[in-house]
């Protein structure tokens, strides 16, 4: 199963991976108690919390939903606000089963799915957790509740009785399907889209490990690893996470520990970024003297106002990479409320 992040960003090539997050909170400061985001293909669309009280459109073109579903704006927002007094319901239940009443804590609820454009096959999660780590989910293969902590077998036992696999079910292979392909056209153009990354090769100090660091791209199904004479290199290599940059596009980075090798054997190194499903590959030889550091190299010193800003590089990707972000319309709001007011009740 998935560890939970405060913002889960996922997707690999042709297979898409689309979800909602929500999240409860309590003593967290200045977070709201209540966060609901909607994540497609990487890229936040939707987003509500406690104190905007209102779901809002994270890409222009999301904007468009109103075209097949006007109340679309008015039932997201309802659902919203109504999880909102749950989620502390739900977070004070959970804290009492883990006795841990004082402190900071998350409660978070996860649906997704991922499509695959080339069988067609849709894969789906539903899961639960506290504090970041699993807590229960559903197995639809098996059809069953899986507890993965001790304090979630009363959860399970309620939804058992209340035949919640056979709602969720429903709920999860109709909007997993219907309304796909209007969410994959408004955003088109930005779905298909190929951007290539800055590269710039950072050192804290010259015996610290040199990071490559690429800023820019999209989409975040990409590698940035070290080669050394033209071989990937699996030792003294620290990756990093991809990340949302905040403006549609991605950074991400790979250290390389070069403590053992000698300086003049440092060229025979390369930083490399490649796109899944793009043979290109984007290579970057370790130049010491275009490594930028902290005050040990002259020209290329870091400062604050020092930004990679993402180049005006773009490539039609062969692969179109679509996906359903798990929205509600008006049609499935009975299993829709059942699955994040009834449902998450534990």
């Amino acid at each position: 199963m998935k560890t939970f992040v405060a913002l889960i960003l996922l997707g690999i090539l042709i297979k898409s991976s689309t979800s909602i997050l929500r999240t409860s909170s309590s003593q967290v400061p200045n977070f709201p108690e209540f966060v609901s985001v909607g994540v497609l293909n990487g890229l936040e669309i939707l987003h509500c919390d406690s104190e905007i009280r209102r779901t809002e459109p994270k890409q222009e073109w999301m904007k468009r939903v109103t075209e097949d579903d006007p109340n679309f704006w008015y039932w997201t927002t309802r659902l919203c606000v109504d999880s909102v007094q749950t989620g502390k319901e739900n977070i004070e239940k959970v804290k009492r089963r883990f006795n841990q009443t004082e402190g900071v804590h998350m409660w978070q609820w996860m649906f997704g799915c991922d499509w695959d454009d080339e069988t067609d096959d849709i894969t789906v999660y539903l899961q639960y957790a506290f504090d970041g780590e699993d807590f229960i989910y559903l197995n639809l293969s098996t059809e069953s509740w899986v507890v993965v902590k001790p304090e979630a077998l009363i959860t399970k036992e309620k939804w058992v009785k209340s035949g919640a696999i056979q709602l969720a079910k429903q709920y999860i292979h109709k909007v997993c399907t219907v309304g796909l392909k209007n969410y994959v056209r408004y955003g088109e153009k930005t779905l298909k889209r190929t951007e290539l990354p800055l590269v710039a090769l950072l050192q804290k100090s010259s015996s610290a490990p040199v990071t490559c660091h690429a800023t820019g791209f999209y989409p975040d199904t990409a590698r940035l690893f070290w080669t050394k004479d033209g071989h990937e290199v699996l030792e003294d290599v620290d990756p990093g996470e991809i990340l949302p940059n905040g403006d549609g596009t991605f950074q991400t980075s790979v250290s390389l520990d070069l403590s053992s090798v000698p300086s003049k054997d440092w060229d025979r190194h390369h930083c490399v970024f490649q796109l899944f499903g793009d043979k290109n590959k984007h290579v970057t030889r370790l130049d010491q003297s275009k490594i930028r550091t902290n005050g040990e190299r002259g020209s290329h010193n870091l400062t604050q106002n020092d930004k990679c800003k993402n180049p005006p590089t773009s490539i039609i990707t062969a692969v179109v990479v679509v996906g359903l972000i798990i929205i509600i319309i008006a049609a499935y709001l009975p299993l829709y409320r059942f699955l994040f007011l009834h449902l998450s009740h534990s």
